[in-house]
């Protein structure tokens, strides 16, 4: 056996999405830092060897995908993959690779693969080392550090290192959260296998071992929440945890897995009724073997995040990411339980009563739960963060650990430059944490640009044209192709008014006096609805409460399809000159309230779902209706609001479409200003999860081709020109610094939108 060893300033240990998050993040920080990986792919989860796929909070609100390291790698998958998004099972090695490429393109950032964590050497409340065994190379790996990262799920590290972590569900005395049972107990979600199959054109047979497991009472299935839905596989409910130990005897329960798997398969395909005719041309392709982990130790932190910090969206003031995925707690036991995870025993109802206590966020993440309690060097981050049971059933999706890693490789690359411990960090410099975040294109709902050296600051902005709401129709044609969405997530698109339904509306300087709504009438007599006018605080603000109430009316409907109905705000109408206001049509099932045929950028709609609160409508649509005056909601001033996407307002400037390519962005200073780097932040990219996004997409909102110019002696000239491109953040240093009071962007095509959008402009 051969000894090696190695020194850093971060060691990270795991390599899924949060530790490839979190150990770039920290090796851009400047940090020495190693990404330490027991299987021989990145990803984790979501690799070719389990095929997860990631989701976030973009499943359940407009607008809320994640940014950061995780849509670089998710961009640049979708840019380059051939294989369609399918649910889990699907993921091919072009996601492997995508990781891996972008991992060695880091600088001082050191990868081992196929490497083992044997255990820890501690002095007092510091680790010094992990102790590692490379696989099939036999090497002895000892590797220090200055700061650790446990990014292992079952918290292996921080275990090792003698730190105090909890597995089970808390008790409701401890904290009363909704969703916990009476007495704390074992309960802890389970570990699931997947299988893909493949259509081969003709029958093809298949036989059940005689050791697999044989499936013949179709309730099973039906009436326990486990519907045989799509011949290809995706079947997250193929799961198993307790009675069994999720780490102990992970073995045991991947054994047990693929003998249900074959079951289910020799099921659908030979037994039952409802489903042998659309198997019989199927066949397995694919059968994973490394089962994908839910939930195992979590490691206590400097604070324990609770259920109610998610629900009453707490504003935390160290806060490092956002969660948007609701309260997904499965049944213990999966298979082996009598019922499968809630929302799929009960067909995903959108609107019964658990749907409506476990839908949730965005919230805010604190950074204390990434920062160990026990030991002064360690943090965390992914499934084992320090939450309770119930709050991890929304913390754990893969887009939301990949944010809180990017967080703790920010904060443990700060501790090393400054020589203090993560939780000094915590304590004092959570707000150079937070603006450094939004710098590398992260998002945080509580937190705004407050960099004082990006002098964008102190300029005015400008623009050769800028865009105006008007609204839109069933007829309005958008540029969307490629554009999809995940059915498992979006609500039927029903038009009728079975709730009330309000559609935001991004407002400007003149207040909106008139509104159009397109609305069908299917009775024979005339039909009355309320119409309100709301004050929200931002596109996920899904109160329904009488004070928030601007204005009333009523509107009376004739019978017929299609018709446009006006309404006049009343006079004395109090609305708000900037953000957005929210416009609400109360139930009556006689009304067709009709979705647009485009989408209007930062314009979300969503539906009552219970007393009191709204969710987001179907997956993310524009309702239509036209406003008079049309608002002047997309100003080139908004590329300074300190946000990156559709919040408090548009947050874009948006050339008017009516306009022809190119367009330009201009940013104007008093006086001379120095400039070194330019830094955009394109639109695109954010209305809707991962699972939307078409093979070789680019998003047509973003900004293919463009120049970046300053004003100089003689007229502009051109930094740069920048061609192809489809990721929504880009950062350009250059060559030599300019003097200049003006700098222009100077947009020549899109990847097929007729307007130029921009989210925000830096520059230093």
């Amino acid at each position: 056996m051969k000894n090696i060893s190695g020194e850093y300033d971060v060691a990270v240990c795991g390599g899924g999405l949060a530790g490839v998050s979190a150990a770039i993040a920290a090796a851009r920080s400047g940090a020495r830092t190693c990404l330490v990986q027991d299987r021989p792919v990145l990803g984790g989860n979501s690799s070719s060897e389990i095929r997860v796929t990631p989701h976030g909070a973009a499943a359940f609100h407009a607008y809320a995908r994640e940014t950061g390291i995780i849509s670089e790698l998710l961009i640049e998958e979708r840019a380059a993959n051939h294989e369609t998004i399918f649910e889990n099972g699907w993921t091919n090695s072009v996601w492997d690779m995508t990781i891996y490429d972008a991992v060695q393109r880091t600088e001082n950032l050191t990868l081992y693969l196929n490497t083992s964590i044997l255990g820890v050497k501690v002095r007092g409340r510091a680790i010094e080392s992990v102790e590692c065994r490379v696989s099939n190379a036999e090497v002895n790996l000892s590797l220090s550090a200055k700061v650790f990262i446990d990014c292992t799920g079952d918290g292996i590290v921080a275990s090792e290192a003698g730190c105090e972590w909890r597995m089970g569900s808390e008790g409701r005395n401890e904290f009363n959260e909704p969703h916990a049972p009476e007495k704390a107990n074992g309960d802890i979600m389970g570990n699931s296998i997947h299988f893909k199959t493949r259509d081969m054109g003709r029958p093809s047979p298949f036989k059940l071992p005689p050791w697999a497991i044989e499936h013949k009472d179709g309730r099973y299935f039906y009436d326990q929440g486990r519907l045989p839905k799509d011949m290809r596989g995706g079947y997250w409910w193929i799961e198993i945890g307790v009675p069994y130990d999720t780490i102990h005897q992970a073995e045991s329960i991947r054994h047990e897995l693929t003998r249900h798997t074959l079951g289910v398969w020799d099921w659908i395909k030979n037994k039952d009724p409802k489903t042998m005719k659309l198997a019989e041309n199927y066949a397995l392709d694919w059968i994973g073997q490394v089962p994908g982990k839910r939930e195992s130790r979590r490691v206590m932190g400097l604070y324990l995040m609770n259920e109610w910090d998610i629900l009453r969206c707490t504003a935390h003031e160290d806060e490092i990411a956002f969660g948007g995925w609701f309260i997904d707690i499965h049944t213990p036991g999966g298979l082996l339980a009598d019922r499968s995870e809630p929302a799929s025993a009960e067909g995903y109802s959108e609107t019964s009563e658990y749907a409506a206590r476990s839908y949730a966020g965005p919230y805010g993440i604190p950074l204390r739960i990434l920062v160990s309690r026990d030991i002064d060097n360690l943090m965390m981050a992914g499934r084992n963060v320090s939450a309770t049971h119930c709050a991890l059933g929304t913390v754990r999706v893969m887009a939301t650990t990949a944010l809180m890693g990017q967080a703790a490789g920010v904060a443990a690359g700060m501790a090393v430059a400054k020589a203090i411990p993560p939780a000094e960090v915590c304590r004092m410099e959570y707000r150079a944490v937070q603006q450094r975040l939004l710098r590398d294109g992260c998002f945080l709902p509580n937190v705004r640009n407050a960099d004082e050296a990006d002098k964008t600051r102190s300029a005015e902005a400008s623009a050769s044209s800028e865009a105006r709401f008007r609204g839109l129709t069933p007829e309005s044609v958008g540029v969307h192709e490629g554009l999809g969405f995940w059915r498992d997530q979006a609500v039927p698109l029903r038009e009728e008014l079975l709730q009330r339904r309000g559609q935001w509306v991004a407002v400007g300087p003149e207040p909106v006096r008139l509104v159009r709504f397109c609305l069908s009438n299917t009775s024979g007599a005339v039909q009355s609805v309320a119409v309100r006018v709301m004050q929200v605080l931002h596109v996920w603000d899904y109160r329904v409460e009488e004070a928030m109430e601007l204005a009333k009316g009523q509107l009376d409907v004739a019978p017929g399809e299609r018709q446009w109905v006006e309404w006049t705000l009343p006079q004395d109408a109090l609305l708000p000159s900037e953000g957005y206001i929210r416009i609400d049509l109360d139930a009556n099932p006689d009304l067709l309230w009709h979705v647009a045929g485009a989408i209007e950028p930062g314009h979300v709609s969503a539906f009552e779902m219970a007393p009191g609160k709204m969710r987001r409508y179907s997956s993310g649509v524009t309702l239509s209706m036209l406003v008079d005056p049309p608002q002047h909601c997309f100003a080139a001033k908004n590329v300074l609001s300190g946000q990156t996407r559709p919040h408090n307002g548009t947050n874009l400037w948006r050339s008017d479409p009516e306009e022809p390519l190119p367009q330009w962005l201009e940013l104007a200073w008093t006086a001379p200003e120095s400039i070194n780097a330019v830094e955009i932040t394109f639109a695109g990219h954010l209305l809707r999860e991962y699972h939307a996004y078409a093979p070789f997409y680019r998003d047509p909102q973003c900004v293919r081709d463009y120049d970046i110019k300053y004003e100089a002696e003689g007229g502009w000239k051109t930094l740069l020109a920048v061609r192809e491109n489809y990721q929504r953040q880009r950062k350009h240093r250059l060559e030599q610094p300019v003097q200049t009071r003006r700098i222009r962007i100077v947009v020549l095509a899109t990847n097929g939108d007729p307007s130029a959008a921009i989210y925000e402009m830096r520059v230093y």
